[in-house]
């Protein structure tokens, strides 16, 4: 493992095998760690400033997350997902954004769809600015709300696993993509539109059609590398 790119995230409210997690999981969320790099305890250990003991913890719960791959005799590892994994990933998110947002057009209160129409406020100006990172962090927080809204504590937490997941590749996908940006703006308004109207059927279907645009964007990016 090469020198690493990141430092601790001290939080001296957390155990210290949580700080450990959280700052790897930054690293690999946020592509310092890449898919495939190994993670040797030791290395890691010595270079947190911490000992083995919360490094491996912390790579026991990355493992939860999907994010790292324990391999017996060989370690850890940034899981690297292949296309059938993404792609089997992206089907299961597609039919929760179709629930979700078809349940956000009948639940959704007048403060949330205010909220939501000032995130898009945002989106447009992070495309006008050309800043990929804060464009990918709206558009989270985005389908975060949506999810909200529906009100259903399961479905909130599946998609969160999943959303996690995907992540890193959304990432790099959209800073190799630049222009996907204002095709997702516009199928943003589109499902502001359907959730005003209270319109279930329509939101399911832009939303869906939303997870496929950007399902086959991805795998284009994985493809090229």
């Amino acid at each position: 493992m090469a020198d690493t790119k990141f430092d601790i995230n001290t939080n001296e409210y957390l155990p210290l095998r949580d700080v450990v997690f959280n700052t790897l999981r930054d690293a690999i969320l946020t592509g310092k760690l890449v898919p495939g790099e190994r993670l040797m305890e030791n290395h890691l250990a010595e270079k947190l400033g911490v000992s083995r003991t919360p490094v491996r913890e912390a790579l026991r719960m990355l493992e939860l997350e999907n994010l790292v791959e324990l391999v017996p005799r060989k370690g850890a590892q940034v899981l690297d997902m292949s296309e059938k994994d993404i792609t089997n990933i992206l089907e299961v998110r597609s039919a929760l954004e179709g629930l979700a947002t078809s349940l956000a057009c009948k639940k959704m209160t007048k403060e949330e769809l205010k909220q939501l129409k000032s995130m898009e406020v945002d989106l447009e100006k992070a495309v006008a600015d050309n800043d990929v990172e804060h464009f990918v962090d709206i558009d989270e927080d985005f389908h975060d709300l949506i999810f909200a809204a529906t009100e259903n504590d399961k479905l909130i937490s599946i998609f969160r696993n999943l959303r996690i997941q995907l992540y890193r590749y959304r990432m790099a996908q959209a800073k190799n993509n630049e222009t996907s940006m204002s095709t997702i703006v516009a199928h943003h308004r589109s499902i502001i539109r359907a959730i005003e109207n209270h319109d279930a059927e329509e939101g399911a279907s832009i939303a869906q059609g939303h997870i496929k645009y950007q399902t086959e964007s991805i795998l284009r990016f994985v493809r090229s590398k």
